[in-house]
């Protein structure tokens, strides 16, 4: 039978849902609105930016027109989202339970920031106002920003209601299953505020902008130094919340020795050690050290950290690799020098300068200031560039098939916790929660992490295969994720020589074990394994113990 066909006002209301569902539900995980509220996000600091440029007269006095159509274009687009808002307000469960949704819209305290960020434009062609009123008045464009922060301060107290001070700062500066969107809004201001900071730092560098923007340079340093100093201040104060750093004095003692610490007091020393004893010493040297400000990006990407750890997995072997790099610079450099000093003395004056040729060479730079003469210097040249091809790639080559294994391992890894998280037949919001956070650790889209739940949830007899369809639950068959892990299988020489590889093999053979135990006929595998002839004791053992762990299982 076909439907009857929609009234004006059924299409009216389809069409107003759909708009709301596709820019402004944050419900809706199909729709768009994260893409809308970052954009809107992203114009209103870009008008910041541009109204701090414009006190600057070098740079405005010359782009005046520029300026003017570009804030002719951010209200458009601030309009447009008011207009917006405005016309789906009925759709909005925070608006729709009134009787005049649109009206109790415009009386909201974000309508109202939202007219007021609009209004000075509009009412300065009306009225003749002061231009620098009206750049005043634009500033209240950043109350916007409150559109995305209130929420996610109201949401991260509901969470956080019984804890403690310290507690609830340890879920803003760190990921917990309390932190809430709070706490990417932190990271990401603090990664905004390094870029703008190593930014500030090299413009710096070149002495004509120098010129011109030396004051803006302080102000921004200033508050660079400010905002890391309490995020430092907040970390060190919120660490003894980790196990590792429970101890009030030697907790926070060890967790300033860390790496990522040693970086944050880096990135804020330079400032107070020169505002302190620049009377005394001249300190200026240290500023070069804010561009150390760059690693704290680190803490917040989840590769860099990955690579950290395959670096510190691979050491004994790159420790190996780097031995003989440097027996082979030694042997060059000592070569070259025999055979290229008396020729050229003022290149080849001592060892330690022939260690630079021989560097530049192994390493296939050849920058060309330093080049052997005689017949015998160009002889080792020619073998030092063959063998540095291959002996200077050996660290590269290790660290890439190193960083592969280890991703291929951390998502092995999760596999194995969704085996785990599947025991109960289902996915509970908390557990939906940490699979997303693993996810996008291991940069993993949504329909990937889809795929592999489905996987798991085959495998584990919870539906069935599209391809097979006429196999029953109870009956053992081999899938394409049975032959991978067999194909993945690692060395036992190299498991050997990594305890922490070795250990993430046996977590994925334990899974695999509990897979089995989910979907084997018991009593059918129970009477083969009791046959002698076709497992020993210990192996009968061992099933055993997993067949009832797994059926203690809710």
């Amino acid at each position: 039978m076909s439907s009857a066909p929609l009234s004006d006002g059924q299409k009216h209301r389809s069409i107003r849902r759909l708009v709301y569902d596709l820019l402004l539900n944050k419900d809706n995980p199909d729709g768009y609105s994260s893409v809308f509220e970052k954009t809107i996000i992203i114009v209103i600091l870009v008008n910041l930016a541009a109204l701090l440029a414009e006190t600057i007269p070098i740079i405005y006095d010359s782009r005046e027109r520029q300026f003017h159509w570009f804030d002719v274009a951010s209200v458009a687009i601030f309009t447009i989202e008011y207009l917006l808002r405005l016309y789906v307000a009925p759709e909005d469960p925070d608006f729709n339970q009134d009787k005049l949704p649109r009206l109790r819209f415009i009386r909201s305290p974000f309508a109202i920031i939202d007219l007021v960020a609009i209004l000075p434009f509009y009412l300065a062609a009306f009225f003749n106002l002061d231009l620098r009123a009206l750049r005043v008045l634009r500033l209240l464009r950043l109350f916007k920003l409150l559109r995305a922060v209130y929420p996610a301060m109201v949401e991260f107290m509901e969470r956080n209601r019984d804890k403690t001070l310290r507690q609830k700062v340890y879920a803003i500066v760190n990921e917990t299953p309390d932190s809430g969107k709070l706490h990417e809004i932190f990271d990401f201001t603090i990664v905004i505020w390094v870029l703008i900071s190593v930014t500030c730092v090299i413009l710096e560098s070149v002495q004509s902008i120098n010129y011109y923007f030396h004051v803006e340079f302080i102000v921004i340093d200033t508050i660079a130094v400010a905002i890391f100093s309490t995020e430092f201040l907040m970390r060190i104060y919120s660490c003894t919340e980790n196990p590792k750093y429970q101890h009030w004095l030697a907790g926070r003692i060890n967790f300033s020795r860390q790496f990522s610490s040693l970086i944050d007091i880096l990135a804020i020393a330079p400032f107070f050690l020169e505002s302190l004893l620049d009377h005394l010493f001249d300190l200026r040297f240290l500023r070069v050290f804010r561009l150390m400000r760059l690693f704290k990006l680190g803490r917040y990407s989840a590769a860099t950290k990955s690579l950290f750890y395959v670096i510190q997995r691979e050491w004994p072997v790159m420790k190996a690799s780097i031995f003989i790099m440097l027996m082979l610079v030694m042997l060059a450099a000592c070569l070259g020098y025999l055979f290229e000093h008396e020729a050229q003395p003022d290149k080849f004056e001592n060892i330690p300068q022939s260690i630079y040729w021989a560097v530049i060479t192994l390493a296939s730079v050849g920058y060309g200031d330093i080049s052997p003469v005689t017949p015998a210097g160009r002889a080792i040249t020619i073998v030092l560039a063959l063998l540095g091809i291959g002996i200077f790639a050996i660290p590269a080559a290790i660290l890439s098939s190193a960083f592969s294994d280890q991703l291929r391992i951390e998502r092995e890894t999760m596999k194995q916790e969704l085996y785990e998280m599947l025991g109960d037949g289902q996915i509970s919001p908390d557990e939906r929660t940490i699979i997303d956070a693993e996810a996008k650790r291991l940069h993993l889209s949504k329909v990937e992490v889809d795929r592999l739940l489905e996987k798991a949830k085959i495998e584990l007899g919870l539906i069935s295969h599209p391809d097979q369809k006429g196999h029953s639950h109870h009956e053992p068959h081999y899938s394409h994720g049975h032959h991978e892990s067999q194909r993945h299988s690692m060395d036992l020489n190299y498991l050997s020589k990594h305890p922490e590889a070795a250990g993430e093999q046996f977590k994925i053979l334990l899974a695999q074990l509990q897979q089995l135990a989910h979907s084997v006929d018991h009593d059918r595998l129970n009477r083969y394994l009791s046959d002698k002839k076709h497992a020993t004791d210990f192996q009968m053992e061992t099933w055993e113990y997993i067949s009832k762990q797994t059926k203690k299982k809710p």
